[in-house]
């Protein structure tokens, strides 16, 4: 897996006087078809989340408000995004590790998911991770 196929999207931004709208939809801005979509927030000061990655689920991550780092490897590589706009996204192919990081105060992460919820598709070792490679 090289981190290449990792890609920054951007969403449709409608501006008016009374504010913004930004909408997604598959298969337009989506790179695949959209099975679940979860939130993160009220994440406590110093704290991270994930630490995993997936053998078979892709995702879109989106900072709907506030900021985090996403840091992201193969095992071999790794990379650190910066996501704090809501009209922007990141897609994370799977089997990536990815971590999210250094969340400001009233972070919400939307994360897009490829697949439905199954807790044998998670890697939670990095160990194990690092064989898959």
């Amino acid at each position: 897996m090289e981190l290449s196929r990792i890609s920054l999207l951007s969403f449709p931004k409608i501006s008016d006087e009374r504010g913004n709208l930004t909408y997604i939809q598959y298969f337009d801005h989506i790179p695949f078809e959209i099975k679940r979509v979860y939130w993160l927030y009220d994440v406590p000061s110093g704290q991270t989340r994930g630490g995993h990655a997936f053998k078979l689920q892709n995702e879109v991550v989106i900072a709907l408000s506030g900021s985090f780092q996403v840091y992201l490897t193969d095992g071999i590589s790794e990379e650190t995004y910066l996501l704090n706009r809501p009209n922007q996204g990141l897609y994370i192919p799977k089997m990536t590790w990815r971590q999210f990081r250094n969340f400001s105060t009233n972070t919400v992460v939307l994360i897009i998911t490829s697949d439905l919820f199954n807790e044998e598709d998670y890697i939670n070792d990095f160990s194990i991770f690092k064989t898959y490679n």
